[in-house]
């Protein structure tokens, strides 16, 4: 098959691989119709993530019909249309009873947080969906069946940035009249300020540096802040909110943009990414308000203002969305039309085309916020 592998830093392409084959009785082949490209394969990109191979298959937004369906499952049948969550969960451990999917026990023999599809050795070692089929572990509790007559579009992004950012609102507590800032207007960025919307936020705040997704971001009515534009975001953004924001959600992560007096070299040896997200929050939430980090971060961190948080009382959450909890009632918000998610696509590619899709997306050209491949 045609799988979208990883070369090195800043180098993917197209090759040929061995196609899937069902390993546990409990596993699932699907033919793979579309796939999208998330931030986090960028950090996979730069080669951020320790024990990445050459030619380890890319991705964790995938859905497809099922081919091939091992002895024991039962949830699914071969012809059915499915999406896959992201974490990869065995069902049964403390962690997937408590639905917090995402930290299973079971699935990652490599490490102490819950596998993910295509995300290297660290978190598993399992091939993402990039490619035209993929092996699916755990068939009776990941997979999700999706009625014929929604689209690839309306659904794919059940598989991470739906859920991810909705949980974002969700633990932290955004409610009627909050105000919220919204660090980093990516695909998780902007989509939480729909979900911030709906949730009753009176006045919300979202900030980037890049005018078309700043652009984006406004058409759904909220207040816009270009870091560029400040000479410390984090003091403007305290002092336009009269004191700070109820709840920030970082959904920038390792990518945060570096200060002009970070150098490179200082920021990947002490820190394993930029803080400039997380130090802005520092100073954009309320006393006694929540910041949630939803961008991915890796390695420990020096310098992290842990005094700054504690001393203004501020409640911090984190970490991998456990998606499978989220994907009901989501879908049924879809169905209603409550929730429109296709508004963030702005390309569609070929499988073939995958090297592009990633340098356009890492380089931010073309307008390109969102990428879907179609094998």
């Amino acid at each position: 098959m045609k799988a979208l592998i990883y070369e090195g830093i800043k180098h993917v392409k197209v090759a040929r691989v061995e196609d899937p084959k069902l390993l546990k009785s409990d596993d699932i082949i699907i033919k793979v119709t579309s796939t999208a490209i998330c931030g986090s394969d960028l950090h996979l990109f730069h080669g951020m993530a320790p024990n990445m191979q050459k030619g380890f298959i890319l991705g964790h937004e995938t859905m497809g019909i099922v081919e091939e369906a091992g002895t024991e499952v039962q949830k699914v049948k071969k012809g059915d249309r499915v999406i896959i969550p992201f974490p990869i969960a065995c069902g049964h451990c403390w962690y997937c009873e408590h639905e917090l999917y995402s930290q299973c026990d079971n699935s990652n023999r490599n490490g102490t947080v819950g596998a993910i599809f295509g995300s290297s050795e660290i978190y598993g070692g399992y091939d993402g969906g990039q490619a035209e089929y993929l092996r699916v572990p755990y068939a009776n509790v990941g997979p999700k069946v999706i009625p014929e007559d929604m689209a690839d579009e309306q659904v794919l992004f059940l598989t991470d940035v739906l859920p991810t950012a909705y949980w974002g609102v969700d633990i932290g507590g955004v409610k009627k009249g909050d105000t919220v800032v919204i660090l980093g207007c990516g695909p998780i960025g902007l989509t939480a300020i729909k979900w911030a919307i709906l949730a009753g936020a009176k006045r919300i705040l979202a900030v980037d540096y890049i005018k078309y997704r700043l652009e984006h971001a406004r058409r759904y009515g909220v207040e816009s802040v270009n870091l560029e534009e400040q000479d410390d975001t984090g003091e403007y953004l305290h002092d336009i909110t009269d004191g700070g924001a109820d709840v920030v959600l970082d959904c920038v992560g390792v990518d945060g943009k570096i200060t002009t007096f970070e150098k490179i070299e200082t920021v990947l040896r002490l820190q394993g990414g930029s803080k400039s997200a997380i130090e802005i929050a520092t100073q954009a939430v309320r006393k006694g308000g929540t910041v949630v980090l939803l961008g991915v971060y890796g390695t420990r961190y020096n310098m992290f203002p842990l005094g700054d948080f504690f001393g203004k009382n501020v409640t911090l959450k984190m970490g991998q969305c456990p998606v499978h909890a989220y994907v009901d009632p989501i879908l049924q918000m879809i169905r209603e039309k409550k929730f429109d998610p296709t508004d963030i696509i702005t390309h569609k590619l070929s499988l073939d085309q995958g090297a592009h899709a990633y340098e356009i997306f890492d380089k931010k050209e073309d307008n390109c916020i969102k990428v879907i491949l179609k094998p």
